[in-house]
């Protein structure tokens, strides 16, 4: 993942099924909010055989595609050296067990929808993406490779992303019924996507801070303690704005969804929620206005 397009890659698999879990679950919720339940992963609706588990292709082909150029082609099959591991290709074998994990997630996933072999609940494969996420969280967190200066801080951002990916996702198993919860983890499977993105552009593309240069190595260094500093600040400026991205794009969501396949129920919520707010804020209310 050390390159451009080694971060492209797992960027748009990311953003592609955490754009789609977003949509799928305020269409969920506006069609039927009470019963509204969370999935581990979220079928093409309106359509029957191997086209509604397209995320879970898209998932598990994803990931053993990026997983055979982690450790196939960028090792050049020199995965062996001295009679032991070859330590210039820890970093690629690492990245290639952390894919391996979401592989597993999407070929559960289908195993349990193809056979009857294997049944698993929607909490139960929340608890494997959790799983597959720990996974991602550790080989950032304990990499082989020392990042160091702009490179560190910015995987240091893009494991705290992960790190509510796995809350959220845990969450989805303990709370079944949850609105938020799902949503917010389709929102931050997006966010990571949209920060390896962000992280592409910056490391490995045009976006370099102003005082900061790429050595033959492609490490960065920042020659200026300022330089540094101000590196960071523009990394969080590009957090929040990948944030505010996800925001609209989940405030756009939802309008549609409400436009489209809102349930009565939906519209009966909010006036309910609304005349609570009127009352709670109307101190000279009576009690039988406030009744709801």
């Amino acid at each position: 993942m050390g390159s451009f397009k080694g971060h492209v890659l797992p960027g748009t698999l990311f953003l592609l099924v955490g754009a789609w879990r977003v949509w799928s679950c305020v269409v969920r919720f506006a069609a039927d909010p009470s019963g509204f339940r969370v999935r581990a992963w979220s079928p093409v609706g309106g359509s029957g055989g191997h086209l509604r588990l397209l995320e879970l292709y898209v998932v598990a082909g994803g990931a053993f595609a990026d997983m055979c150029v982690e450790v196939l082609y960028s090792t050049h099959l020199r995965i062996f050296a001295g009679g032991g591991v070859n330590p210039a290709h820890l970093n690629d074998l690492e990245h290639g067990g952390m894919l391996l994990m979401f592989f597993l997630f999407g070929a559960l996933a289908l195993l349990s929808q193809h056979t009857r072999y294997l049944p698993l609940t929607d909490g139960a494969l929340c608890l494997v993406a959790a799983t597959a996420f720990t996974a991602e969280f550790v080989l950032f967190y304990f990499h082989s490779t020392t990042h160091m200066g702009l490179e560190g801080y910015y995987h240091y951002l893009l494991v705290v992303l992960v790190g509510l990916c796995i809350v959220a996702t845990v969450l989805g198993a303990l709370l079944p019924a949850s609105f938020p919860v799902d949503l917010a983890s389709g929102v931050l499977i997006a966010l990571q996507g949209l920060w390896f993105y962000q992280t592409a552009m910056t490391l490995y593309g045009p976006m370099l801070p102003k005082g900061c240069a790429r050595d033959a190595t492609g490490h960065i260094d920042c020659h200026a303690r300022a330089a540094q500093e101000r590196a960071e600040q523009l990394a969080n400026f590009q957090l929040f704005g990948v944030v505010f991205l996800a925001f609209v794009y989940v405030l756009g969501c939802y309008a549609v969804a409400a436009a489209r396949y809102g349930h009565p129920e939906l519209t009966a919520m909010h006036e309910k929620h609304v005349a609570a707010m009127e009352c709670h804020c109307d101190a000279g209310a009576g009690a039988e206005e406030c009744a709801i």
